[in-house]
């Protein structure tokens, strides 16, 4: 059974369309399920120096056995490391946390506008991925503005933006600018954080299809053309989320998803955030909204 596909980025690299995210993940728990997923068919970890697991992460890679062309890595620069070179400098850092030297793809993690540094930081990217450190270089949470910003001042178009984007935000705007400038789109919260697995729709698509609602929900992207990085420390989930390439939804299943669009942020909206370190806003505001699902 396949377990994985890719898509090919404007930089002729590709990536794997499923992943596995480790958002708010320790770095014991990260090791156990980069290993575990690995083994099931994996080929796709999404990480970030914030998150305080890259060790983790890079253990788990070991863990596994795997060759390391066979795995894509991703890390991301925080805003409170934003700027030439201090970005290079926490570059350095991430790759000896993962034990290597280098990253698949490394993300602007958060425009962090009032920062005022993130052309600077997308410069210190370009030349990351100049000296091989990086073969892949992008972008997080960059609305269509910044994205033109970045273009304008380097000539250098990211490969990919990475945005929260599930069946309560579909974002179309940005993933149809994204489709113009040839940049792949990348979902984080891709399901949601479980606030759509009893919608009447999802349930009854989960019926249809003999599914689970997120494998509907991940069937859903992959069929859009989004790569998506589902965070899961569940050895059964980790192992069901991948399930999501031996079906297809059909063009109504896929308008019925379409419908559940109601522009409902579960994380910071990117135009206001910039806290240079705060970490614990963003997780106190995802459980916030979380409690709040409707």
């Amino acid at each position: 059974m396949t377990t994985h596909q890719t898509l090919l980025l404007n930089d002729g690299e590709a990536i794997p369309q499923l992943g596995l995210g480790v958002w708010k993940v320790s770095k014991v728990d990260a090791r156990l399920a980069v290993n575990h997923a690995l083994r099931h068919g994996y080929r796709h970890i999404d990480t970030a120096s914030i998150y305080g697991n890259e060790e983790g992460v890079g253990l788990g890679m070991q863990d596994a056995g795997l060759p390391r062309e066979s795995v894509f890595i991703t890390t991301k620069i925080w805003n409170a490391d934003q700027g030439y070179d201090s970005t290079l400098r926490a570059l350095e850092a991430s790759l000896a946390r993962l034990r290597l030297s280098t990253v698949d793809l490394l993300l602007v993690h958060w425009p962090a506008p009032g920062l005022g540094k993130y052309i600077d930081t997308w410069r210190a990217l370009i030349e990351a991925q100049a000296q091989g450190k990086a073969r892949s270089i992008g972008v997080s949470n960059f609305d269509e503005s910044h994205l033109h910003t970045i273009i304008n001042a380097t000539g250098v178009k990211p490969a990919l933006n990475q945005i929260e984007l599930h069946p309560l935000l579909q974002q179309p705007c940005l993933r149809c600018a994204h489709a113009k400038l040839d940049i792949a789109t990348q979902a984080w919260s891709p399901l949601s954080q479980g606030q759509t697995f009893n919608h009447p729709i999802v349930l009854g698509l989960a019926e249809k299809h003999w599914r689970t609602p997120a494998q509907i929900i991940l069937r859903w992207h992959i069929q859009n053309g989004v790569i998506a990085i589902p965070k899961s420390i569940t050895p059964a989930r980790i192992e069901e989320n991948i399930q999501v390439f031996d079906f297809a939804l059909d063009e109504q299943d896929m308008a019925a998803i379409a419908s559940m669009n109601i522009d409902k942020r579960l994380g910071p909206d990117p135009l206001q955030f910039t806290f240079p370190a705060g970490w614990s806003e963003v997780c106190e505001l995802a459980q916030r909204r979380a409690g709040n699902a409707g």
